[in-house]
């Protein structure tokens, strides 16, 4: 019995696909990878991130985009969503369509039960091959705690987080401050057994 070859992608191909398609998808060496929905509280999180970048980025030249702003890492050629994007540059994008960002200063993830191992391994390690990214968050919808790594004059990543709900991460990259009430507006966790 032979098992006939899984055809492999383009990006080209991928990009064609993925402008018409009703859903999402990663892609990365050749392959698809469709993005599951998410959850309320992921949402309520996004949504509270992505206003309160945008507030305070107003009067700069910086943009902040929502989940649907794709990027992709040129080194790797991993194409992914990430769920909160900021652009201090000028924006550099892939082609003329102008849907496909390659120079991301800050990247945000919303952590999920089903890709957080993912977010924190193997995507950070994508994403620490943009020379212009400065700041990478990973922010739990399952407690109060946000992670904020900071790219260093040396190359390496300075974490620091916080579970205070009265706490702030500073973004001095983008000269913004993410109040964690703010981020958590209306998110309820339930009692720990």
């Amino acid at each position: 019995m032979s098992s006939v070859p899984k055809t492999k992608l383009t990006p080209q191909e991928y990009l064609s696909i993925e402008r018409r398609a009703d859903f999402k998808s990663e892609f990365f060496r050749g392959e698809m990878f469709a993005m599951v929905g998410a959850s309320r509280k992921h949402n309520l999180i996004n949504t509270n991130v992505t206003r309160e970048l945008s507030q305070q980025l107003k009067d700069s030249s910086c943009e902040a985009y929502a989940s649907d702003m794709r990027v992709k890492v040129d080194a790797t050629g991993l194409y992914t969503y990430p769920d909160v994007v900021v652009v201090c540059e000028e924006p550099q994008f892939e082609d003329h369509e102008v849907d496909t960002l390659l120079n991301p200063t800050v990247l945000i993830e919303v952590l999920s039960q089903s890709t957080e191992a993912y977010d924190r391994g193997r995507k950070f390690a994508h994403y620490r091959n943009l020379d212009s990214l400065s700041d990478f968050l990973l922010i739990s919808q399952e407690k109060p705690h946000i992670e904020h790594y900071t790219r260093q004059p040396d190359n390496q990543w300075l974490l620091s987080e916080t579970t205070d709900s009265d706490g702030v991460i500073s973004i001095a990259s983008i000269i913004c401050k993410l109040q964690m009430s703010e981020v958590y507006d209306k998110v309820s966790f339930e009692e720990e057994s």
